[in-house]
């Protein structure tokens, strides 16, 4: 593990700060950023709990978690069979901890349908102001109940976005459900911004995605891109984020960047204008 990084932010500790890493298209690098990002926030000396809210598990296989250590979960935290910090577990990054997701977390959707204000759920688990500086929440690539608590939950949406031909439109709709949620029922939700994932400068097609990015969302689009990256690929299945598998790789190389990018911006956030929804 890299030695603390020096933050650009000495302020004050302050009430966490709630991120959603969201993208309705699956394989764009979601759960790749929501680990690594992490990992690099923790590494900036920050306090940061992952939620892995994907039925997948990902997020919990690529920070090494084993089986018997995802038996206390966020489906019983989201139910309210137990509280958020009696299922948190410590990874072995230090100042990184993740509330892990199982296959219980699957039939979570239609299980919830009759729960009272069953959008709220997640936020009311978060309510207590958990002793976190971050708290970024890995969703799933969907639209629908689960994603739904993260949005209601957060106070921003961190949207990793493939730069390929479909992005803009796939954007678009995820915009437009963001908007809809900030209507009915988060009101200061907003975009904390867009990172360009699986990068190749090789390929011209990138470029021409990244300028069309660009020029639709401006600063909302990070100056920091993720390459694509083969130890980035491999890193998960060794059951580690890249900063622990390879920090010298590009991969980690750029999420680091991003996480002082983000920081950087949150400092200055007497404000970085909110994207108008």
């Amino acid at each position: 593990m890299p030695q603390h990084l020096e933050s650009p932010d000495d302020a004050p500790r302050r009430r966490a700060r709630i991120l959603a890493i969201a993208n309705q298209k699956g394989g764009v690098g979601k759960t790749t950023t929501a680990v690594n990002l992490a990992t690099a926030l923790a590494a900036c000396g920050k306090e940061v709990l992952l939620v892995d809210l994907d039925p997948q598990g990902n997020a919990s296989t690529g920070l090494g978690l084993h089986p018997e250590q995802r038996r206390r979960n966020v489906y019983q935290v989201l139910i309210g069979d137990m509280p958020l910090a009696d299922g948190v577990v410590d990874t072995a990054v230090p100042g990184l901890s993740i509330l892990p997701a199982d296959v219980d977390l699957s039939g979570a959707e239609l299980e919830l349908i009759d729960i009272p204000q069953r959008e709220y759920l997640l936020r009311k688990a978060l309510a207590d102001d958990p002793p976190y500086d971050y708290i970024l929440i890995d969703c799933p690539p969907a639209l629908g109940l689960l994603t739904l608590n993260a949005l209601v939950a957060a106070a921003a949406v961190l949207v990793p976005l493939q730069a390929e031909f479909y992005a803009l439109e796939g954007l678009s709709h995820l915009l437009r459900t963001i908007r809809r949620v900030k209507r009915a029922f988060n009101g200061p939700l907003e975009i904390q911004g867009i990172v360009l994932t699986m990068f190749d400068r090789r390929n011209n097609l990138c470029d021409m995605v990244a300028k069309d990015v660009r020029e639709h969302m401006g600063n909302f689009v990070y100056e920091t891109v993720i390459p694509r990256n083969v130890r980035v690929s491999e890193a998960p299945s060794h059951g580690k984020p890249v900063l622990l598998y390879d920090v010298g790789c590009a991969g980690s190389q750029a999420y680091i960047h991003l996480a002082r990018e983000i920081l950087r911006r949150e400092q200055a956030q007497g404000h970085t204008p909110a994207l108008v929804l």
